[in-house]
């Protein structure tokens, strides 16, 4: 890793920050700006980089931009955005808002709590839908209220569309064998291509209807942040307008791909649901899976742009480019012409969760759980013990009959709203799956089984050490479905019947299925 810029370097010093005191200061940074916090406050300087689509090679465009980040995002954020600041060096010292001759400028923040974060409460769990409900009526009326001109117009029609797609592969090309294969590259860029081609009247329609506006540019679940007062979406783009201004339906889909990332396509849904609701945009719609498509690219692109950046740590590359690939799958499955329906198959302690949880965030799959929706239809907390036998009470043959029947219903639900769902369940019933094959077959969607296979003593030993979750397998309840399960028979192995190795590492078999569909 590169050695810090020098004045990064003497910012770091926490007697730079006299009135915050911090014990220390953090230091964030993105391809184009280092980020100290404090604790109470957040500095931002830009790296002096020109990278085609930004220029902050001088301090004079370093100064224009900060000054225009704060007036831009005071639209969403207007106490949070405090002013610009100089950095000046005198007698060969570095300091904020000192004397001496200005070297750099930062852009002053209130520093946002960490524990109002969408994407870190995304990791977490702790998003209620309500507050995707909010985040919609929030991004609705600011996009009412969002100018818009002739000149702004413009960005929606398709040659600016088709330009800022060209951009995306020109750019992304590189990474070809490092983040995304050739054939999948060639893939996407055709879809584009093809669907440009095919729907220029519905570009002409959005721009007619005004619906191109100078929107936030980069609405995604790290830049909203809730707290006591209200709803801050910060950080908009500030350095290019060609990015800002764009279709509102884009920014739409810019956060809803993102709660696809997350694996919360319920989220997703929510949220787009509540936004038509409020703008009565019922056209965005038509255009939804492309600018998904489209922002996936992007996101996708903005973490390989990681893996050159000197001042980048090799671990957090590691991790880069994984995130890449995952909105590189992401960006595939928003370009299939059908949806799937998923069920896992196989023994309680087989892995299928944790399979499942990770392929819904990589295909944007709605995730429905045999072991939630168990509890939620008897009442019980999510991680409470029924405390009854293997067969009785919450694990009845009724209950067990009513609980198919309802995740089942959800799964249809899903394919009727052109969403692709996965199941997860343990599916030993020849009956039960075939009811899913129906469904597929009943709403025009490709059905796939996933097996997953365990030595049984590997299997025991997992199911022994399980700490309390939502599940209540356990070594008996396996005894007890091993004595009733139908082998998968029914589907010859192969495209449709997966078979999944639990010994092999997650991130593996996910890599295996994902490459099986495309």
């Amino acid at each position: 890793m590169a050695q810090l810029p020098e004045v990064i370097q003497a910012l770091l010093d926490p007697a730079q920050y006299p009135d915050d005191a911090p014990s220390e200061v953090k230091l964030l940074q993105t391809q184009m700006s280092f980020v100290l916090l404090t604790g109470r406050h957040a500095y931002k300087i830009r790296k002096p980089v020109n990278l085609g689509y930004v220029d902050y090679t001088t301090l004079e465009k370093r100064k224009l931009y900060s000054d225009k980040e704060v007036s831009l995002n005071r639209r969403l954020c207007p106490d949070t955005y405090l002013g610009v600041i100089p950095v000046t060096r005198k007698d060969d010292r570095i300091r904020l808002r000192g004397e001496g001759e200005i070297i750099d400028y930062a852009v002053k923040m209130k520093q946002l709590p960490a524990e109002g974060m969408l994407d870190l409460r995304l990791k977490t769990g702790d998003v209620k839908p309500e507050m995707l409900e909010s985040v919609a009526r929030t991004v609705a009326n600011f996009h009412d209220m969002a100018d818009t001109n002739g000149e702004i117009a413009r960005f929606g029609e398709t040659d600016g569309i088709r330009r800022n797609v060209e951009e995306n592969f020109e750019q992304s090309q590189p990474y070809i064998g490092r983040a995304l294969s050739q054939s999948q590259f060639d893939k996407l860029k055709e879809c584009f291509d093809t669907f440009l081609d095919k729907h220029a009247a519905l570009f002409v329609s959005r721009v007619e209807r005004r619906r191109i506006r100078d929107c936030h540019g980069d609405l995604h679940s790290a830049h909203i942040c809730f707290q006591d007062h209200g709803i801050c979406i910060f950080d908009c783009i500030e350095f290019n307008d060609r990015f800002r201004y764009g279709d509102t339906a884009s920014e739409v889909a810019f956060l809803s791909m993102d709660l696809d990332h997350y694996g919360r396509a319920d989220l997703r849904r929510i949220f787009i649901d509540e936004y038509v609701k409020k703008s009565g945009d019922t056209g965005l719609c038509e255009l939804l899976r492309f600018y998904q498509a489209y922002r996936a690219h992007i996101r996708a692109k903005v973490a390989c742009f990681k893996l050159d950046d000197p001042f980048v740590p090799e671990a957090e590359k590691a991790e880069e480019l994984a995130k890449a690939r995952g909105y590189f799958d992401l960006e595939l499955a928003y370009t299939r012409q059908k949806p799937i329906l998923v069920i896992m198959s196989g023994y309680t302690g087989s892995g299928k969760s944790a399979v499942a949880t990770e392929l819904a965030k990589h295909l944007g799959l709605v995730y429905i759980s045999s072991d939630v929706t168990r509890k939620t239809l008897a009442g019980l907390p999510l991680i409470q013990r029924s405390g009854e036998g293997i067969d009785a009470g919450l694990y009845s043959r009724e209950m067990t009959e009513k609980t198919y029947q309802s995740i089942l219903m959800m799964a249809e639900g899903a394919l009727k709203s052109k969403d692709s769902a996965i199941v997860d369940a343990t599916f030993l019933s020849k009956e039960q799956r075939m009811k899913a094959a129906d469904i597929a077959r009943r709403n025009g969607a490709d059905f796939i089984v996933l097996e997953c296979r365990l030595d049984e003593d590997e299997l025991r030993h997992r199911l022994e050490r399980r700490i309390a979750g939502v599940s209540d397998g356990t070594w008996q309840v396996y005894l007890s479905q091993k004595s009733k399960a139908e082998p998968v028979t029914e589907i010859q192995i192969g495209p449709n019947h997966v078979i999944i190795d639990a010994l092999r590492p997650i991130s593996d078999n996910v890599r295996n299925i994902i490459d099986n569909l495309t």
